[in-house]
């Protein structure tokens, strides 16, 4: 397609669109002469990641590229955000977008090799083999960093945290996932076409992260002062258990 459809296609102006690709955030178009350039599905989809980033969370495009770039960033990123560069990351992958190497990590979380291999070996995250040496996805290093600025607040060796305590959180996700997953698929199945389903996942999903994060506070706070008040509060919820537990 030429510019005048991306541009229908994504409701995005042109002068906007060149912005992200002289920022690297889409990839170049096919040019198969030198005045003529064809985008595809792949740039439409890209564009919308982009706009998405920018208007739902909020980011700059500096931070976008901080991050598909494996720089980080010092502002926070919902977590619903990282579907959309992880997107970006794919589309891009054919020019420059590579994994966030576990050494580039180092410089402002010195334990990041030890705990990315220590999620890995929970199951929390994968590893992947580079020629720049071992990497994770975006959304991986994130997790990494997330746990990093957790020590840097004081939950560490000394208080005996350490990753290995956040096995519980593989079988709580998969547990609220597949719930979430089968209520959705025996609500719409046969009622709605697949684009519109597609649509109302992509905006229930960070509405319910912020939704379940606030019921996971209040449970929280209610249970330190169960704790101090001396009640008893270890019972987690039906159907999981912590990874610590005997079968």
């Amino acid at each position: 397609m030429k510019m005048r459809e991306l541009e229908q296609r994504t409701g995005v102006h042109r002068e906007t669109i060149r912005v992200y690709l002289r920022e690297g955030l889409i990839p170049e178009p096919a040019r198969p002469r030198k005045t003529v350039a064809d985008y595809g599905d792949e740039h439409v989809q890209a564009v919308l990641a982009v706009r998405r980033l920018q208007r739902e969370n909020r980011l700059t495009l500096a931070q976008i590229k901080a991050i598909i770039g494996g720089e980080g960033t010092e502002a926070r990123v919902e977590a619903s955000a990282f579907d959309q560069l992880e997107q970006l990351v794919a589309h891009r992958a054919g020019a420059d977008g590579p994994p966030v190497t576990l050494s580039s990590l180092l410089e402002r979380y010195p334990y990041a090799v030890e705990d990315a291999r220590t999620l890995a070996k929970i199951g929390i995250l994968e590893i992947i083999d580079t020629e720049q040496g071992e990497a994770l996805s975006i959304t991986c290093a994130q997790l990494v960093r997330l746990w990093g600025d957790m020590r840097k607040a004081g939950f560490d060796q000394q208080l005996d945290y350490t990753p290995d305590i956040l096995g519980f959180y593989t079988e709580a996700a998969d547990f609220v996932g597949r719930w979430e997953a089968t209520t959705f698929m025996e609500r719409v199945e046969g009622h709605i076409d697949v684009e519109k389903a597609a649509t109302m996942v992509e905006h229930a999903l960070p509405l319910m992260l912020d939704f379940f994060g606030l019921m996971r506070q209040r449970a929280f706070f209610r249970h330190v002062e169960a704790i101090r008040a001396g009640e008893e509060t270890n019972r987690p919820a039906e159907g999981i258990r912590p990874s610590s537990a005997q079968p």
